[in-house]
């Protein structure tokens, strides 16, 4: 992280922190020298990874729009990682299921956005790194809630570093691909399952077809390129969305 004051002086906060990219992002942050408080639903791996960096798990359901007066507002370092999914055809979609991904991973970024960039204005130092993903930036079908979440983040974070920049605040997506996930590990068993395959043909044939590197990204990959935009080299980089993608989007 960048220095000045120092790197103990930080403190980040991290949704969906317990597992997957959350978790690779509190570790870096943490080794960084951050205060890092851990926000998930899943109390018990929280508090586990808490006890880990030495720092604070927040036990809350972003569903719920009072989730943010839980949590502090002296966050130098944000970052939206949160999500979840739900795959159906448009006319199939539930509109409850629909509305929930809306509230994760839209609506409370924007209430915690909203919580902390009056401590980080009167710092005059900010960072806001929103987890996106290459479907902010391009669509597939069967996920319309997700595509329509992650685009409207990809939105809300180019408004927040408009605002910010005055205050020495920047705000960027980082919009990964198939990332090794428990999130991704459920999409592959349950492809494997209906087309037959094992599991490595479906990483490569089904959620790789599309990218020129037929690997998953690691989530250490990810939060790397989110130490990287709090570091001493990024002050003007803002408002955009950074791919981890193996080539996904280029092809």
């Amino acid at each position: 992280m960048e220095s000045g004051p120092d790197h103990n002086s930080r403190t980040a906060l991290v949704t969906g922190g317990a597992s997957g990219i959350g978790r690779a992002c509190v570790r870096a942050l943490a080794a960084a020298g951050a205060k890092v408080h851990i926000v998930d639903r899943a109390g018990p791996a929280a508090e586990e990874l808490a006890d880990e960096v030495d720092g604070v798990a927040h036990v809350v359901d972003l569903a719920d729009a009072a989730f943010v007066d839980a949590l502090p507002t002296e966050v130098d370092v944000l970052i939206n990682n949160a999500g979840l999914q739900h795959v159906a055809p448009l006319h199939e979609f539930p509109p409850d299921r629909f509305d929930l991904i809306q509230r994760v991973m839209v609506t409370a970024p924007f209430l915690l956005i909203r919580r902390v960039v009056p401590h980080m204005y009167a710092r005059e130092w900010g960072r806001i790194v929103n987890i996106s993903s290459v479907h902010g930036l391009r669509a597939s079908a069967f996920k319309a809630a997700y595509v329509t979440a992650k685009h409207a983040l990809e939105g809300l974070s180019k408004v927040a570093a408009v605002e910010g920049a005055p205050h020495g605040v920047t705000s960027n997506c980082v919009s990964p691909g198939y990332v090794r996930t428990p999130l991704v590990a459920d999409q592959i068993a349950a492809q494997s399952r209906a087309h037959g395959v094992e599991a490595e043909e479906v990483v490569e044939q089904v959620l790789l077809d599309r990218s020129p590197i037929k690997r998953l990204v690691e989530p250490e990959d990810v939060a790397a390129t989110v130490l990287w935009l709090c570091g001493p080299h990024t002050a003007n980089v803002t408002g955009s969305s950074i791919p981890v993608d193996g080539g996904w989007t280029a092809n």
